[in-house]
């Protein structure tokens, strides 16, 4: 029996399914020398060029826009680095990139994994039969399910399954808001084994584990790790426009890995694909509460932005916010823009004192949803950073100037299923508040209706629904 050399099983850990610069590896220069000698690491250099193009081998960047050559102090010639990538650690064509290629780790996983003891609605568990079926299988399945239907237990059963057959899974989703939102949750199902959460600034960057959470934009730092990749919220920015986000799904998984896609609101592309039956999907139409999602209601505000202009407030918009504070009903009103909010503040303060605003940019973000959420404060104006996971009692939402064209119909569809999300209040009302009714406006409203009648058609719901 041949005997094989000695390898450092913490590197091993720190290295299994990962790509990473060498000042990302806390181990000694002669460690990982002696590994690269025995064949249990490999190094490729992190550009590399091919006819005068070059190429950035972690997040596949090829725009030469995006590269930038300097005069390099470490290998004292002129050297080329990524742009794209750079908030990841400067990569470049003399910046080697290490992974192991030495013995696979498989992990200890109990036979009860799985601590959860919900119950899930037909709807839910139909589709978590066919996730259960997608990840024992390898390829792309879609799970599309409206704003609500609970699709983190529907994953349940899957993560259980993967788990299991000894499968190290990836939930991916661009935001890190939802990492933090589902980890804790993740963690309280699977309380047996560790869960890594991931993003930027994590103090889990090293841990390594047999089920992760991250934002997509950490994945660049893996490579083959994942039997199972799931990907939530698909259709939201930055994944749906950033090819190297898409590069990093794909590199991070294995060649045999099952991918599943979660979303309320597939692109065009991906409905087209599953329609000629090029790409499995099961379809979610109900939420798990059974009742049907709102509707949204068309109101005819006028000239809004003229009138916040002349320092007014849209008698519409005016009677929906007073109505509101009067029944202290909490409520999200949505502007196009931050500027426009901005300018509305005041106005909207002289209704209430205690309004504020949200934005991407603002440092006090979570709190003031935090304070929405605890009835410290009746209303929020925001953009559409808060169209995605937001969950709050009895909430109401207002879009002003849902014409604009920063409200697309997926956008749309996202902010109105921010109401009526719970057992005890699954009604609630939204309105499209506009100067003129736009294309994504009556898709969004087809859209919902659509989904209450299949749901109705498949008996999800308890109430009877009205004909369209």
């Amino acid at each position: 029996m041949v005997i094989p050399p000695f390898f450092s099983p913490e590197l091993q850990h720190h290295l299994t399914g990962r790509h990473l610069l060498a000042f990302e590896i806390p181990f000694s220069q002669e460690l990982i020398a002696g590994h690269l000698k025995n064949g249990y690491v490999s190094e490729t250099y992190g550009v590399q060029s091919s006819n005068g193009l070059f190429n950035c081998v972690r997040c596949g960047n090829k725009d030469q826009a995006l590269f930038y050559t300097f005069p390099c102090k470490i290998c004292n010639q002129d050297c080329t680095y990524c742009r794209s990538c750079i908030m990841m650690g400067r990569v470049s064509e003399c910046a080697k990139l290490y992974r192991w290629t030495g013995p696979g780790f498989q992990f200890e996983i109990p036979d009860n994994v799985l601590s959860w003891e919900g119950t899930l609605s037909a709807g839910q568990q139909y589709a978590s039969d066919c996730v259960v079926e997608a990840v024992n299988g390898k390829g792309e399945f879609l799970v599309w399910a409206v704003c609500g239907a609970g699709k983190t237990e529907v994953l349940f059963a899957a993560i259980e399954a993967a788990l299991l057959a000894g499968k190290r899974i990836c939930l991916a989703t661009p935001r890190t808001d939802v990492v933090l939102e589902l980890s804790p949750r993740l963690k309280k199902a699977f309380p047996a084994i560790e869960v890594t959460a991931l993003y930027a600034g994590s103090t889990d960057r090293h841990a390594f584990s047999p089920l992760t959470v991250s934002t997509t934009h950490q994945l660049f730092r893996f490579i083959e790790a994942f039997d199972v990749i799931i990907v939530d919220e698909v259709d939201a920015f930055p994944f749906s426009i950033d090819d190297s986000l898409h590069y990093a799904v794909n590199k991070s998984k294995k060649f045999s890995a099952a991918t599943i896609y979660l979303t309320a609101t597939p692109s065009k592309r991906m409905q087209r694909l599953y329609r000629s039956g090029k790409l499995k999907a099961v379809i979610i139409p109900a939420r798990y509460h059974r009742q049907p999602i709102p509707v949204p209601e068309m109101k005819w505000s006028g000239n809004w932005q003229k009138q916040f202009h002349q320092k007014k407030i849209p008698p519409a918009i005016k009677g929906w916010v007073c109505e509101r504070l009067e029944q202290n009903i909490p409520f999200l009103l949505f502007f196009p823009s931050i500027q426009v909010m901005e300018q509305a503040l005041p106005l909207f303060q002289m209704l209430s004192p205690k309004l504020s605003i949200v934005h991407s940019r603002h440092p006090d973000r979570k709190e003031r949803v935090m304070a929405l959420r605890n009835g410290m404060v009746p209303g929020l104006l925001t953009t559409t950073i808060l169209e995605r996971g937001v969950t709050i009692e009895r909430l109401e939402v207002a879009v002003i100037g849902a014409e604009h064209k920063v409200f697309s119909d997926s956008a749309l569809v996202q902010i109105a299923g921010r109401v009526g999300r719970s057992f005890a209040n699954p009604a609630g009302t939204i309105s499209f508040f506009h100067y003129g009714k736009s294309k994504a406006m009556v898709e969004t409203v087809h859209h919902i209706q659509m989904m209450n009648k299949d749901a109705m058609k498949r008996g999800l719901l308890d109430e009877e629904m009205p004909s369209l």
